[in-house]
């Protein structure tokens, strides 16, 4: 038996003024066959605590003489409602020198400081533990009356489910789709996960590779063809333009008002994964290693391995998550290997860069393959004392650029709506970003052979000089590798 365990087993406990709380701590210790010993300044209560044989005895816990009952004692619960007497205790408990753990009960939180102050280990607000545990109630309640929601929509399907993500998705789009498709699965609805745009991102694509995840491209599919219509993770793709949505699931509000048969959207969670993995929990389903290995990945993603506004609810979703993940498979999906295009724009967008403090800035010229620009703006943000990168290229009379930040001082979602809101199509989060710019309205000239250079001139710098106001900064204190 290890030391902590023989601590443990072996500790003694007091309970300093008994009454309903103390009084449902003290059964509770009891029941767990622990030694306690209770003190209390009512004579009456005491009696009664002794008619349930219980070690309790008259005293005054404000008074100093308790210390020498409470010696062989290891932890001291002091659970009156009388704050000013609780504090007396752990002030006298402290002013003996001991080293008692002590919990005490305050009313509010300045007493809650000041019983801190005086050297309580643990302060309990015993309003803020019924308020907290209302909350988990409602949380419970809501996601129960949500789950028997969803699953009737799901009962009315008569033939097959359409499931719909934004384009380009990402992990959590994925993840999200696939648990609610084996939600379906599970009452007997065939459902199929219908993409806009392209996989592109190498990390994406081997997620959906090596997981052997199911997807439809919108462009060869009848969304008609389908009796149930279900949107999921969508908002950061804008409005879709469809007939009837049965099924509206996300962690972000739609800037567009989108009306549903059934909604549930959470901005207090960072992640859909984390709601569809609720479901799973409240349905009491069997979890499929694949599923299980992808919401756990696009919860880590979608909160950069829980860096990034990462809930309670998050956690305790990858809590559950984490006993049925493949864990060699994440591996592999975390660490795809580079495409050749890819190395070739991360080179240029090194040879490029322009800094600005710790603001990276780099054109990598004209692409073929657009992910690589984020993949590139996220390995330039390794580079040492850089904080914040933007790469952006031509692609397809198109400017795209990419954006990264680790600096909890700036949102660059909002760097890039400040900078090319008017113009462009922006998207993202207060640490990734991106926007798309239609080449002929920035530049005023379209895209041709003979051009091509003066085009990526006046876009090089355009694009600087637009991001370095917008991020606050000036450029021009390390370009071109210099």
């Amino acid at each position: 038996m290890s030391a902590g365990i023989t601590m443990a087993s072996m500790s003694k406990y007091a309970i300093l003024g008994c009454g309903s709380v103390g009084h449902a701590v003290a059964e509770e210790l009891v029941e767990e066959g622990k030694d306690v010993r209770i003190l209390d300044v009512d004579e009456g209560r005491v009696e009664a605590l002794r008619d349930q044989d219980l070690d309790a005895h008259t005293a005054d816990i404000s008074d100093d003489s308790i210390v020498e009952d409470l010696e062989d004692r290891d932890v001291v619960l002091i659970m009156s409602s009388d704050v000013d007497a609780n504090g007396a205790a752990v002030r006298n408990l402290r002013e003996r020198g001991d080293d008692h753990f002590i919990v005490a009960r305050a009313s509010d939180p300045v007493s809650a400081d000041e019983l801190t102050d005086l050297g309580a280990d643990v302060v309990i607000n015993p309003s803020s533990v019924i308020a907290d545990s209302a909350l988990r109630a409602l949380e419970t309640g809501e996601l129960e009356y949500k789950a028997n929601q969803l699953a009737e929509v799901l009962d009315g399907t008569n033939e097959r489910m359409a499931i719909l993500i934004h384009r380009s998705p990402d992990p959590d789009s994925i993840a999200s789709a696939a648990a609610l498709r084996a939600i379906a699965a599970s009452r007997n609805v065939d459902a199929d996960i219908v993409y806009e745009g392209e996989i592109g991102h190498q990390e994406n694509r081997a997620f959906v590779n090596l997981l052997g995840i199911e997807l439809v491209s919108k462009a060869t599919t009848d969304l008609d063809a389908y009796d149930t219509v279900a949107i999921v993770d969508y908002a950061k793709g804008g409005k879709p333009e469809l007939g009837k949505i049965d099924i509206l699931i996300d962690h972000y509000e739609p800037e567009e008002e989108i009306e549903a048969g059934f909604t549930d959207i959470r901005q207090n969670v960072s992640a859909t994964s984390t709601i569809l993995t609720k479901y799973i929990q409240e349905l009491d389903l069997n979890i499929d290693q694949e599923v299980a290995t992808a919401l756990l990945y696009g919860i880590r993603a979608e909160t950069l391995d829980f860096k990034r506004d990462t809930t309670p609810a998050d956690l305790t979703a990858a809590a559950y998550l984490y006993p049925f993940t493949d864990h060699d498979t994440l591996e592999q999906v975390e660490s795809p290997s580079m495409s050749p295009e890819t190395l070739d724009v991360l080179a240029e967008a090194i040879r490029n860069r322009e800094v600005s403090g710790s603001h990276l800035v780099s054109n990598a010229g004209f692409i073929r393959d657009r992910d690589a620009l984020a993949q590139a703006a996220q390995h330039l943000l390794n580079l040492e004392g850089i904080t914040t990168t933007a790469v952006f290229a031509i692609a397809d009379d198109t400017i795209y650029l990419a954006a990264r930040s680790k600096d909890i001082r700036m949102n660059i979602g909002n760097v890039l709506e400040n900078a090319f809101g008017e113009i462009g199509e922006t998207a993202g989060h207060s640490t990734d970003a991106s926007v798309e710019i239609p080449l002929g309205i920035f530049t005023g000239i379209e895209t041709s052979e003979d051009n091509r250079d003066t085009l990526l001139q006046l876009t090089e710098e355009a694009v600087r000089r637009k991001l370095f106001e917008a991020m606050g900064v000036e450029s021009g204190s390390d370009s071109n590798g210099s």
